[in-house]
């Protein structure tokens, strides 16, 4: 019998509440572990290369070394070439836009708003650990208009009608954050189909991953 290692968890804000409310959160999942915590970005870093974590959850807005320069910082000097650099799942509210779309750029998969559900905190930490960026759609439409350096495809807004019929229904539930194993229930396929419809989905449009997706979806939707 296969046993599937629980995914390792760092969680970083500089709010001791918040830290306790998302480890009791995060535990309550079997298939997580909380291995630490960081109070800032500098001490996220170094607990990150100590820790060695899957996920590191990210605030963005904290004293001295902010989420969006310690996502920088912890991707591009990982120091361990054996072990793959950790995914950064990053905390926003809807006043930190220029905070979330620096941070995407710095390399971050996945974008969770901070009064989410438990249930959506795990589905998020599970999926951006499998390499499913997660995006939470009221983020996504914030910055549609302000995220620089997006494919010209995603900009149009027209690029999702280009898709047949299961590529945009793929795409819908892409842009929900959903997980290829929760498409997969939704649409009542495998999850190899739904991963590679999201691989056409990609190349049709011209993204490089699922965070596009969603942004090119919504900007579709718009009027």
């Amino acid at each position: 019998m296969r046993v599937t290692a629980p995914v390792r968890v760092l969680t970083v804000d500089d709010q001791a509440m918040v830290r306790t409310a998302l480890n009791a959160m995060l535990r309550r999942s079997p298939g997580i572990e909380v291995v630490g915590e960081a109070a800032d970005g500098a001490a996220a870093v170094e607990r990150a290369f100590a820790l060695r974590p899957d996920v590191v959850l990210m605030d963005v807005r904290m004293p001295g070394t902010t989420g969006v320069e310690a996502t920088a910082r912890l991707l591009g000097d990982w120091p361990h070439p054996a072990v793959p650099r950790p995914r950064v799942l990053v905390l926003t509210t809807f006043d930190l836009d220029e905070y979330v779309h620096a941070a995407l750029r710095a390399g971050a998969s996945g974008f969770l708003l901070k009064n989410t559900t438990a249930d959506r905190l795990t589905e998020a930490v599970a999926a951006v650990a499998a390499g499913e960026p997660t995006l939470a759609p009221t983020v996504a439409r914030r910055l549609i208009d302000t995220y620089s350096g997006l494919p010209p495809g995603l900009t149009s807004g027209a690029a999702p009608d280009t898709l047949t019929e299961r590529e945009r229904a793929v795409a819908l539930l892409v842009a929900r954050g959903l997980s290829n194993a929760r498409i997969a229930r939704e649409l009542a396929l495998t999850e190899p189909a739904v991963k590679s419809t999201v691989t056409r989905v990609l190349t049709r449009l011209g993204l490089e991953n699922r965070v596009q997706i969603a942004l090119a979806v919504l900007k579709g939707q718009e009027p």
